[in-house]
C-alpha cells in the first residue's frame, strides 16, 4: 500500500478525477491523531475520494462533518480539507483498515482482525480519553463481538473506553442525520459529565 502523492491529489475542494479516484485504490491516508486527545474517531477504512484528498470522511453525502457539528464537538462544520483542525479541539480520526476501497464489502476477515489489533496498539500509544467505532460491522469483525450494539461497549480496547456509533456513510439508510448527530452527542455529554 502506498500514500497518494500530494501532487496527484485534487486542489483543496475539488472533486478528484476519474483517474485520480482509481489511483487512490489501496493506498493509504494519514491519521490526524495525536496522544491524550479527548476522542479518537475510528472509520472503517478510506473510501476513493478520502484516498484520493488525503482526507478523511471526504465524499460528499457522507455525514460525518455534520454530526460531528451537530452534537456539540465542533462550534462550526469543519470540511474535510480543515481536518487537522480537530486537533485543537481534542479529537482526531483513524481507521480499523488502512487501505483504500472503494467499497467496504472489498476488505476481508483477515483484514479487520489485523486491523483491530493494529488500533489496539495505537490506542495504547496514543491513549485518547475515548475511541468512537463508526460502524457496527467493522467492530464486530475487528474485535471478534458478534453482538455489538450502539453506545458504551463493556470492554475496553487499548484500556480506552469505547463507544461504537453508527457509520455516518450516507449509504446508512439506518440513521438520519439527527439521529446519527443523537448518538455523537450522547458521547459528547457522557465525556463531559465525567469530566467535571
Amino acid at each position: 500500500m502506498t500514500r497518494t502523492p500530494p501532487q496527484q491529489r485534487p486542489a483543496a475542494g475539488a472533486r478528484p478525477t476519474p483517474e485520480q479516484l482509481a489511483a487512490a485504490q489501496d493506498s493509504t491516508i494519514e491519521d490526524v491523531a495525536a496522544p491524550g486527545l479527548r476522542v479518537l474517531f475510528c472509520g472503517i477504512n478510506p473510501g476513493l475520494w478520502s484516498g484520493a484528498t488525503g482526507q478523511h470522511f471526504a465524499r460528499p453525502g457522507n455525514r460525518f462533518w455534520p454530526a460531528l457539528h451537530r452534537s456539540g464537538f465542533t462550534p462550526r462544520q469543519l470540511r474535510p480539507d480543515e481536518q487537522r483542525e480537530l486537533l485543537g479541539f481534542g479529537l482526531g480520526i483513524t481507521n480499523v483498515v488502512a487501505r483504500t476501497t472503494a467499497k467496504a464489502s472489498e476488505l476481508t476477515a483477515e483484514e479487520y482482525r489485523e486491523g483491530g489489533l493494529a488500533l489496539e496498539a495505537r490506542v495504547r500509544r496514543l491513549r485518547p480519553r475515548a475511541l468512537a467505532v463508526l460502524g457496527i460491522g467493522a467492530y464486530r469483525a475487528a474485535f471478534g463481538r458478534p453482538r455489538a450494539a450502539v453506545g458504551p461497549q463493556p470492554e475496553p480496547v487499548g484500556g480506552t473506553e469505547v463507544w461504537l456509533l453508527p457509520n455516518p456513510s450516507g449509504l446508512n439508510a439506518h440513521y438520519t442525520l439527527d439521529a446519527l448527530a443523537a448518538e455523537f452527542r450522547t458521547l459528547r455529554e457522557h465525556l463531559e459529565r465525567s469530566e467535571r
